[in-house]
Formats: C-alpha cells, sequence, structure tokens
C-alpha cells in the first residue's frame, strides 16, 4: 500500500544539555555527564529507539557564546565541550543503526587530518559516519591557530563588499577542503588490501593513488593512511543561511542544512540551491535539502510555550535563533512539517530545546505521529547511512582512471 505522504528523513542536533541556554538548570538535565561517554551514548541510544536517521553533535573552536561573533564573559551558562568527531567514534559501538555526524571546523583544520578521523568513524560505525563541515570567521578562534588573522564584523556588516569578499573566501576554502577529504577517501580502492598470507602481500600497492590536490590553501600529495571507508564516502554535510553557503552545500555536500521560517521561505531555498547544484553540474546527483528547527514539545496545547517563556525567563533574555522556533504539541509540529515537505524538503533536523525532555518528546511523541500518517518509517531499512538515505556507494575515482588507461594500453 503506497504511503499517503513520502516518507520523511529526521535527524537531531545534540548540543549540551539542549538548544536553550538555561536548559542545564532544569531537574532532568545532567549538567554533570556534559564530559561523560555515557551521556552521549544515552542520548543516541533514545534517538535510535525513534528510528531517526541520523544525529549531528554540536563542536567549535572556540568557547560558546552569547554573541555570535565574539566571545563572552557569561558564568551562567554551559561552556566548554568534548571534541565531535571523538565523542562520535567512543559510542559509535554502543549503537547500531542510526548515522553519527559530528561538526568539524574546517577553517583551521588539516584536511589530511579530518579525512582518516572521518574515515576511522565510519569504520568503527560500520558505515554509518559523517561530517558537517563548519566555516569559522570569528577573530578570537583564528587567534587560537596563529596562522591567518580574520577581522571582526558584526550580522551589519555582512553587505559590505569587503565583508562578502572574505566570506566568499572562506566558504571557497571549505569547498577546497571538501574535495580533498573526498578524493582523500578514493585514494584506496576499495579491494587495494590484499591480506594474502600465502604470498606475504597485505596491500596491492598499485591500488593506492597520490591526489595531487592543489588549491589556494591546501597542496595535498596523499594517499590517505586509512582505507577506503565502508560508505565509500562518509556523508558531508553544511548548514546554510545565505547564497554562499548555499553553493557550498550545492557544489560540495550530499546533504545541506537550511533554516526557512515558513513554506514559502523553504521552496525559494530549494529553489536557489537546485540553481546552483545545476550551475555547478551536479544536477544529476543527490542532495537532500533539510529544514532545521528548534523545538518545545509538550502533550498539552500551551505547555510548550509556557516552558520556554519559564526558561527565558532563567536565562534573563529571550531565545534567540537562526531557526524558526516551534512551541506546540507533536501532532503540531508533524502538521507542519508535511507542510514543508511540500515545499521540497527531504527532511528535518530538530534541534530539541532541552534535553532529555524534547528529544523524547520526538522520538516518542513525533514519531508516532508520523507514522500513523505514514510519513516515516517503522523500521531500520538499511544498514549505512548513505542507505538510509537513499543515496548510492560511489565507487572510487581512481578506479575508473586506473580501469580507463588499462583499456587504453590494451587497444594499443
Amino acid at each position: 500500500m503506497p504511503l499517503p505522504h513520502p516518507a520523511l528523513h529526521l535527524a537531531v542536533a545534540l548540543d549540551g544539555t539542549g538548544w536553550h541556554p538555561a536548559a542545564w538548570r532544569l531537574p532532568d538535565a545532567r549538567p554533570e555527564g556534559l564530559f561523560t561517554a555515557a551521556y552521549w551514548a544515552d542520548l543516541v541510544a533514545e534517538a535510535e529507539r525513534g528510528l531517526l536517521d541520523f544525529v549531528t553533535i554540536e563542536d567549535s573552536l572556540g568557547l560558546q557564546s552569547a554573541e555570535t561573533f565574539a566571545p563572552d564573559r557569561r558564568t551562567d551558562q554551559v561552556r566548554g565541550r568534548l571534541d565531535a568527531v571523538l565523542t562520535a567514534a567512543r559510542i559509535a559501538p554502543l549503537s547500531r543503526h542510526i548515522g553519527l555526524v559530528p561538526t568539524a571546523t574546517v577553517t583551521h583544520t588539516e584536511p589530511f587530518h579530518i579525512s582518516k578521523a572521518i574515515a576511522t568513524l565510519d569504520f568503527v560505525s560500520s558505515g554509518r559516519g559523517g561530517v558537517r563541515v563548519q566555516v569559522s570567521g570569528r577573530p578570537h578562534e583564528a587567534e587560537l591557530f596563529g596562522r591567518r588573522t580574520l577581522p571582526p564584523f558584526t550580522f551589519e556588516d555582512f553587505e559590505r563588499p569587503e565583508v562578502q569578499a572574505l566570506v566568499g573566501e572562506l566558504f571557497d576554502e571549505a569547498a577546497d577542503y571538501v574535495e580533498v577529504l573526498r578524493r582523500l577517501w578514493d585514494s584506496w580502492e576499495d579491494d587495494a588490501e590484499i591480506r594474502d598470507v600465502a604470498t606475504g602481500r597485505f596491500i596491492d600497492r598499485e591500488k593506492l593513488h597520490y591526489i595531487d590536490f592543489e588549491g589556494s590553501a591546501f597542496s595535498v600529495k596523499g594517499p590517505s593512511i586509512t582505507p577506503r571507508p565502508p560508505q565509500g564516502q562518509p556523508l558531508v554535510t553544511a548548514l546554510a543561511h545565505q547564497t554562499i553557503p548555499y553553493r557550498l552545500v550545492a557544489r560540495s555536500t550530499d546533504l545541506g542544512f537550511t533554516t526557512p521560517h515558513d513554506a514559502d521561505d523553504a521552496r525559494g531555498i530549494v529553489a536557489e540551491i537546485r540553481a546552483e547544484q545545476a550551475a555547478a553540474g551536479r544536477a544529476d546527483q543527490t542532495v537532500h535539502i533539510f529544514g532545521d528547527l528548534l523545538v518545545f514539545l509538550d502533550d498539552a496545547p500551551g505547555a510548550a510555550a509556557a516552558r520556554r517563556d519559564r526558561l527565558d525567563e532563567l536565562a534573563g533574555t529571550p531565545l534567540t535563533s537562526d531557526a524558526e522556533v516551534f512551541a506546540g504539541t507533536a501532532g503540531d509540529l508533524a502538521d507542519l512539517l508535511l507542510e514543508w515537505q511540500q515545499a521540497g524538503l527531504a527532511g528535518f533536523r530538530l534541534r530539541p530545546a532541552t534535553l532529555p525532555h524534547d528529544l523524547e518528546q520526538i522520538t516518542r511523541r513525533l514519531v508516532p505521529e508520523l507514522q500513523r500518517r505514514g510519513a516515516f518509517r517503522t523500521a531500520y531499512e538499511a544498514d549505512t547511512l548513505r542507505g538510509l538515505l537513499g543515496l548510492p556507494r560511489p565507487g572510487s575515482r581512481y578506479t575508473a582512471a586506473t580501469s580507463a588507461t588499462a583499456s587504453a594500453a590494451t587497444s594499443v
């Protein structure tokens, strides 16, 4: 029997004790567990019980801040993080089906290191790894490394030509970074490991390839030191709010997170990304577009909004977010998701305002509601993250190149 609605994809974004800055002060929060593997394993286990496609884990190179582009000196909010990639690798063996997509800041790190870290995540999760590439334009984060100087700017400065040029440069660098990741993941052919005890050959050296990447920011010879990951290419994702980051999503990623504020806005964002995708020569490739929502969920009408008000009072300021903030029941949220889906979104990444409450509302209230409407899976139907998202496992570009060279030599 066909589903009444095309199946939605659902992810959750995990950050501290939740996305509201006062969430850590609630009785069911576990701030004492933030720096333990058990805390993150419990959250991922709950997300997996809800059959979600994947979780993302937030990260940055600087402390959390109430200021977007500068550090603050607040002591009444969560500060400090574990490394997201290492956390994902630690908890991967404790889960079985759900995808794990940690955040990696690409502006000041080396693609060679991140490529093997995410390849390792893909191995220890048996094909459920991915990465959210994140650009940083914050001067105080650049100062941690001392390799470059970034000028201070605010949202009000974004339309200035010099700021647009800087943002464009940072995102072009991120596109090169992703290209290096992808080439390194391809640099071992799938059958490069022979492991033949009788002949004493562990690898076929002819099936390891130099990538010889030369760009404005990176010069990487390769090959990787880690064999080709189980998925071939782990999932690459990015968060985008405007044209320049939309271009990164279109030309370089498998999935983009966006922040529409209504269905018409979502429709416009999808159209812009699809146009950029065609301009990049990727019109025939699947690039999923998700909508982000920060959610407060409760069973009783009005309860979620009242809870948000209480948290705002604790925080001393109203909650603000780049994403639309939803406060209501699971049924109301299901209505909104299905409406926005018609605008072309393939799925949604939900940001629980508080943990564990709003995560449990997603898995135990929203998911059953979507299942009743025939809009969400009732069991995991694939063993890899790419499989869950309906994405094929790509072959190595170097295998194709080697085959073409061999064919040409044979025909001469």
